[in-house]
């Protein structure tokens, strides 16, 4: 057995954008909904979420039922034992949150890689090696992992070229939350200043062809980010659109 492609890292490298939707709410069945709807990639998010590792599993699971759909990982750290956990999961796409400098973004980096060029801790039977059925899978696993790092702080802001240029980062994603409370501008994410950084970060990565991407619940600032550059853009969150929802239904009545 061949180890399964990763459409979207395949995709970056192609240069096509994806469209991404964000999954907080820890039930493989609502998992499953999202894979169902269309997106390029949902985002299993283990950091700003009560979803725990052991939950991004059924959570993978329910996506795989969709393989156009890519699933991607948020551990809650830039945590060596975490991200172990959600590779030997299957999850080959992983987010890493609050990088902030060329050693955060290696310490990410190795924890994806096994040894010698990296610290990722062996073992067979997991769901990544289809229960010990990809052939080669600790000689080719790298090969089909893609690590996005996101800079989210003025200090990330800084060391964006250190950070994007360490092997093995394959994307940088930009967090405007903590960027605009990083810039003393807390919430203010459309504040000119945090507006003006994040172009200049999209200048900056297209200038070193690093993929760059960020989420935007507004739809017309989407696009907005899509035109400018964006490789990945993830335009909703489950949690979000359930509640607008249900605040919508009730004011109709």
């Amino acid at each position: 057995m061949k180890n399964p492609k990763n459409l979207f890292k395949a995709g970056l490298k192609a240069g096509s954008h994806q469209f991404g939707i964000w999954n907080s709410i820890g039930e493989s069945g609502v998992t499953e909904m999202l894979g169902n709807a269309g997106y390029d990639w949902v985002m299993i998010d283990c950091e700003h979420s009560p979803i725990e590792a052991t939950a991004a599993l059924p959570a993978l699971q329910a996506l795989a039922a969709y393989p156009q759909t890519s699933a991607a990982v948020r551990v809650a750290g830039n945590d060596t034992v975490l991200i172990k956990r959600v590779l030997d999961m299957g999850a080959q796409t992983i987010m890493v949150p609050y990088v902030e400098s060329k050693a955060e973004a290696k310490a990410a980096v190795d924890a994806m890689r096994y040894g010698p060029r990296g610290i990722r801790g062996m073992a067979g039977m997991t769901r990544a090696t289809r229960f010990g059925q990809v052939e080669d899978y600790f000689t080719t696993a790298e090969e089909e992992l893609c690590l996005i790092v996101q800079v989210e702080t003025a200090k990330g802001m800084a060391a964006l070229e250190e950070i994007a240029g360490v092997d093995g980062v394959d994307a940088v994603f930009i967090g405007p939350a903590d960027l605009s409370a990083s810039m003393g501008y807390p919430g203010q994410f459309d504040h000119p200043e945090v507006v003006k950084t994040i172009e200049q970060a999209f200048e900056r990565c297209k200038k070193i062809g690093m993929p760059i991407g960020l989420m935007d619940l507004n739809v017309e600032a989407a696009k907005r980010w899509i035109a400018l550059g964006s490789s990945f853009t993830a335009v909703a969150v489950d949690q979000v659109l359930l509640s607008q929802s249900i605040h919508a239904l009730r004011a109709e009545f």
